[in-house]
């Protein structure tokens, strides 16, 4: 037989936390319902079943206990009911006899764990996403789109898994992770979809970023890290034999251990180290006298080694990057010359080609124009400041792709 009071009591006390009694913000006194409709208890109305008498009789307990009071249909005072309206005053005895922990004590506890959270894992990212929460519960906001407050193990594992993510240094897969950190190898994919929300809101420079590129700027991979490289010279790997990219219109990509070795040889005829944002472009283009290397957004740590290596190697190649003309582009940039420390120049990132290839831009968004404040203020010097300023005019932003290869 269904438990008709644990279904009405429940039901009353999830209205009575998402309304404005809850928050103290209501304006008018008005009683908390339960309507009797067919879609909220549809076996009230078939006639076929002993529902009706079985519910009256659970009623009228819930009335005696001083839980409830039930609300007859005018002119069908004994027979068929309205609804039902929670009395307030006894809520704590309805609490304790559904054996259900109050909203208000859920808050408390997850503001307290919070806190601790706050200590434990003071890393910027889980900071701003733990002081975020913070301030919404205090002020009475729902945090329901990112956890739940009867749910606080799932709280402090999702904040645990974002600052372990900043803290992380060594280059691994997602189930590697998760194993180290979680003793389940899925348990960091399940969260990945909200890990990833977390660090687009609380890290601008992620703001239009994959949850792949995101994981990867913590040397995080689901696959293996490759690096696609073509052009004028040939790689050697280890200590075996080189790969004369020459020969190789296309490129090739190494992963692993052997980019840790890796070294250029016949390099007389490299001019320019191009690297270049997405794949596609990548494949694409082609270019006399360089070395192209696929960056792929933002840089982990081994890109970034390898970077300055081939740069040891040939110091005096000019070093250009090629990317999207958004704010995007330009904050990888910014971000590939500082992690670096080599003198890149954007290359095709100009106003002439946003002009040439205008008519495949796509509008700026709300979130684009904020960026695009806030990187003009951070970089006052910068070459690309007219692109930025057309870009702003005009409302417009350019994917790479767009852009046609050079021969």
């Amino acid at each position: 037989m269904k438990a008709y009071d644990r279904h009405i009591l429940n039901a009353l006390l999830d209205s009575y936390e998402r309304s404005a009694l809850f928050s103290g913000t209501n304006k008018v006194n008005r009683k908390v319902r339960f309507s009797f409709t067919r879609k909220n208890l549809p076996e009230y109305f078939d006639e076929s079943s002993t529902a009706y008498e079985e519910i009256h009789a659970s009623l009228r307990q819930m009335e005696a206990a001083g839980y409830i009071e039930i609300i007859w249909k005018k002119g069908k005072e004994g027979h068929i009911v309205q609804s039902v309206a929670l009395n307030l005053k006894a809520l704590p005895r309805i609490y304790s006899y559904l054996g259900r922990a109050s909203k208000q004590q859920l808050l408390e506890e997850m503001i307290r764990l919070l806190k601790n959270l706050r200590q434990q894992y003071p890393t910027p990212v889980a900071l701003r996403f733990v002081d975020f929460l913070l301030e919404r519960l205090q002020a009475g906001k729902t945090v329901k789109e990112y956890i739940s407050l009867s749910r606080p193990e799932e709280a402090e594992r999702l904040v645990r898994a974002v600052s372990l993510m900043e803290s992380n240094r060594k280059d691994c897969y997602l189930r590697e992770f998760s194993i180290a950190h979680f003793s389940d190898s899925k348990a960091v994919e399940e969260m990945r979809p909200g890990i990833a929300r977390i660090f687009r809101q609380f890290e601008p420079r992620f703001a239009d970023s994959s949850a792949q590129d995101i994981f990867a700027e913590y040397s995080i991979y689901h696959t293996p890290n490759f690096v696609y490289f073509k052009g004028a010279c040939a790689l050697r790997p280890g200590r075996g034999s080189f790969v004369d990219l020459r020969e190789m219109k296309e490129g090739i990509g190494l992963c692993g251990s052997a980019l840790a070795h890796m070294k250029l040889e016949h390099t007389e005829n490299i001019r320019k180290l191009i690297t270049i944002e997405n794949l596609t472009s990548f494949f694409r283009w082609q270019e006399q006298d360089c070395i192209l290397i696929y960056l792929g957004g933002y840089l982990n740590e081994a890109r970034r080694t390898l970077l300055k290596e081939i740069y040891r190697q040939i110091p005096d190649a000019a070093c250009l990057h090629f990317g999207d003309i958004d704010i995007g582009g330009f904050e990888i940039y910014e971000d590939l010359r500082r992690r670096t420390g080599i003198p890149f120049r954007p290359y095709y990132m100009d106003l002439a080609t946003l002009r040439e290839y205008e008519r495949f831009a796509r509008p700026l968004t709300e979130n684009d124009r904020g960026r695009l404040s806030r990187l003009r203020e951070k970089h006052r010097e910068a070459p690309y400041l007219e692109v930025l300023d057309y870009m702003e005019d005009k409302g417009i932003k350019l994917e790479q792709e767009c852009v046609e290869p050079r021969s």
